[in-house]
């Protein structure tokens, strides 16, 4: 993997990112720390999930606004704001993860990679 942001810059971005998902009351949010993973694509995954489309948009805006702010970082890539049924913000060494909740319990992403430190946040 290409580490593209310090270790300093990464813990900020992570910061950033859950201010933002508590900002609009993301549930249940987890960090999962992958960095000593082999082969992984990036440091941490950010994962909550939202009660409906509305709110899911509303955290995945207020993640990108916050980090902008915070930070100055934009995500390299976004994807899923059509359905918004799961939103993903790509900033290369995290990425966000904003869910339905419906959506969230089916794909489970948190248990493909059960062997990764995981954090839990308060909403």
């Amino acid at each position: 993997m290409i580490k593209t942001k310090a270790k300093d810059e990464i813990n900020i971005l992570v910061e950033s990112i859950i201010e933002g998902i508590q900002e609009k009351k993301g549930k249940d949010i987890l960090s999962l720390n992958l960095g000593k993973i082999n082969s992984t694509v990036c440091d941490y995954f950010i994962i909550c999930h939202g009660t409906s489309n509305t709110h899911v948009d509303a955290i995945a805006q207020s993640v990108e606004e916050t980090v902008k702010k915070k930070s100055g970082n934009l995500p390299a890539r976004r994807e899923g704001y059509t359905n918004a049924e799961w939103i993903l913000v790509d900033y290369l060494d995290v990425v966000v993860h904003i869910f339905q909740e419906p959506v969230r319990n089916f794909y489970q992403i948190e248990d493909l990679w059960a062997d990764a430190p995981l954090e839990k946040i308060d909403s």
